[in-house]
């Protein structure tokens, strides 16, 4: 016996085992190594995906506080316009009550001329009774100066 010698089993065992190393790399190793690679390219993919995902949110984000600041922009327009409106609508009112106010007055300024005069025409007219009733009597009596004057101060006393 030879401990370090070549024997045919030896050979034999160097034979299978080459057989099995082909084996196992046509049948074992290479579906093995398909499916490494497939799930490899899944998870590339997934990374990729996921990568796509955060650009794809970042940008509705930014997209979303656009349209926020668009719609928060018109609403504060909207307002300016709604409050500018209002001050519009309380002026064009407060012009219709001060040309309603004036014409109210023009009005009783006019009615109190009107009363004015209709008063002044009644103490005309009173007046002129009076003075056609005083020269009669003055006129019906002796010229006197004292009974003169004294019909004279009765007619200023019904005045």
């Amino acid at each position: 016996m030879n401990p370090v010698g070549i024997n045919g089993t030896l050979i034999i065992q160097l034979i299978t085992f080459v057989i099995l190393v082909a084996l196992l790399y046509k049948y074992m190793y290479g579906p093995l190594r398909k499916v490494m690679d497939a799930r490899r390219a899944k998870i590339a993919d997934g990374l990729a995906a996921a990568e796509r995902g955060k650009e794809e949110m970042a940008l509705a984000q930014k997209r979303a506080a656009e349209m926020l600041r668009e719609a928060k922009d018109k609403a504060a327009e909207i307002i300016a316009n709604a409050e500018r409106r209002g001050v519009e609508l309380r002026e064009e009112a407060q012009v219709k009550a001060r040309e309603e106010a004036d014409r109210i007055i023009a009005g009783a300024r006019a009615e109190i001329d009107v009363e004015t005069n209709r008063a002044r025409e009644v103490l005309r007219g009173q007046v002129v009774e009076l003075v056609v009733d005083g020269t009669q009597r003055i006129l019906h009596r002796e010229i006197d100066q004292n009974a003169h004057r004294d019909i004279i101060d009765r007619m200023v006393g019904q005045l």
